[in-house]
């Protein structure tokens, strides 16, 4: 006889245990965010792409299991500076001592991390430089951290993230070049509430002007 499937059972979602759920939803997440930053390579660094970004950001928070804002907060959304196509350049990524480093936390834990090169490039007429870093811990991948003028009054005080591959945040580049475009600046989850643990700047990851773009306080 034929084989046959076996009917698949829809489970109502208030009947998904508990941990599969918040997992499953930390998935949905990080899918999503890797989706929007797919698109916005594909885009370029337009200010249609920049606002696709924002938009997607606002629906997220607002009603993702996974936002940063806790739910009796849902209306307290992003917010950005006006998008800026000059503070949209590229890095070159040039070599840097290797230096293992527990890059500081917002909460008590410090997060392992190896600096494998430098970013140099060009602001506003200013040459600029910030540490890569690979996280061994955490989830992995490039993070790109950094603080600028801004931090502690217009920003989050804690630092930005430029680039933070274990979320999907990747604008692109090549073997040896990054893609920075500070309109795609975005502050870490603990910034809404401290419940959240996150890597911050370190010490060497400032830049020596005001980064007024991206997402602001």
């Amino acid at each position: 006889m034929p084989a046959t499937e076996a009917p698949v059972t829809e489970v109502p979602v208030s009947e998904v245990p508990a941990p599969i759920a918040e997992t499953m939803s930390l998935l949905d997440w990080r899918r999503r965010i890797a989706e929007l930053y797919t698109t916005l390579r594909a885009e370029g660094g337009s200010e249609t792409a920049w606002r696709r970004w924002c938009d997607t950001r606002a629906e997220l928070f607002a009603s993702h299991p996974q936002s940063p804002l806790p739910p009796g907060r849902r209306d307290e959304l992003p917010r950005y500076f006006d998008h800026d196509p000059s503070l949209r350049t590229t890095g070159r990524i040039v070599e840097a001592e290797p230096l293992e480093i527990r890059l500081p936390g917002s909460l008590s834990e410090t997060f392992p991390a190896r600096r494998f090169g430098v970013a140099e490039f060009a602001l506003r007429g200013l040459r600029c430089r910030l540490d890569l870093f690979w996280l061994d811990g955490y989830a992995g991948g490039l993070l790109v951290p950094f603080r600028d003028a801004t931090s502690g009054n217009q920003t989050y005080g804690g630092g930005r993230y430029l680039l933070d591959t274990s979320k999907g945040a990747d604008l692109g580049g090549g073997a040896a070049e990054l893609v920075l475009d500070f309109n795609f600046a975005y502050q870490p989850s603990c910034s809404y509430d401290p419940r959240w643990s996150c890597p911050l700047s370190p010490p060497g990851s400032i830049l020596p002007l005001e980064i007024r773009a991206g997402e602001r306080l």
